[in-house]
């Protein structure tokens, strides 16, 4: 099964809109410059409502090992998303303690992501490139690179999906998991509830597609 993260919740109604519509994880961003911050309060109210097994993701931007564990005790987020320059030792640091989701932007004059220099990453999230941003840009990422890496990589496909374009990248990538933002929400911030439905009704269409196919290979 293909993993769904809705990223950038802010409040508990699409939180719970989320949650009933199938995703599997929400992101929490405490990047300070993100339009999508959340209050660290505002985290862990809504991370106190979700449903058991249902993931809680930190995301963060440059941010010391200390204070990403700091917040996760107080939040109780279920791993976290690197989204900065971090290093390999910073990333084996925060490893130690949860999951890390290394996030790369892909494309432009950006050099190509060296996985195996994150060997304590537990996933990888390809997002676009843009200067002078770190992720959010509503752009789509180089769907070629990805479904290459995602032969021997758990990869998390990010970076303008939306609810026209998802299935298209879940058929060409098989990524471990999509990650949305901007693309099912009505402004910064604040999701757009019947779209959030669609992204995850179009996920599941096109992961019934490849099945079709595994099973019936002469008709794909």
């Amino acid at each position: 099964m293909i993993l769904i993260k809705i990223c950038g919740i802010t409040n508990w109604p699409d939180a719970k809109a989320a949650t009933d519509a199938g995703a599997h994880a929400l992101g929490f961003n405490f990047y300070e410059k993100s339009l999508r911050r959340v209050s660290t309060a505002d985290a862990a109210q809504i991370r106190s409502k979700l449903p058991p097994g249902l993931q809680a993701v930190g995301i963060f931007v440059n941010a010391k090992p200390a204070d990403i564990n700091s917040l996760r005790a107080f939040v109780r987020f279920d791993a976290a998303q690197l989204h900065g320059d971090e290093t390999p030792e910073i990333v084996s640091q925060v490893a130690q303690s949860l999951p890390v989701i290394k996030a790369f932007r892909v494309g432009g004059d950006v050099p190509l992501p060296k996985f195996d220099d994150y060997p304590k990453a537990f996933a990888f999230l390809l997002d676009a490139a843009r200067p002078g941003q770190y992720g959010g840009t509503g752009q789509t990422t180089d769907w070629d690179f990805a479904r290459r890496a995602a032969v021997s990589r758990r990869i998390i496909l990010s970076g303008g999906l939306n609810v026209e374009n998802v299935a298209a990248a879940v058929r060409l990538v098989h990524p471990y998991a999509v990650d949305v933002a901007s693309g099912v929400e009505s402004k910064p911030g604040k999701k757009d509830h019947g779209r959030l439905q669609e992204f995850v009704n179009e996920v599941r269409r096109a992961e019934q597609q490849l099945e079709t196919q595994l099973e019936n290979p002469t008709q794909a």
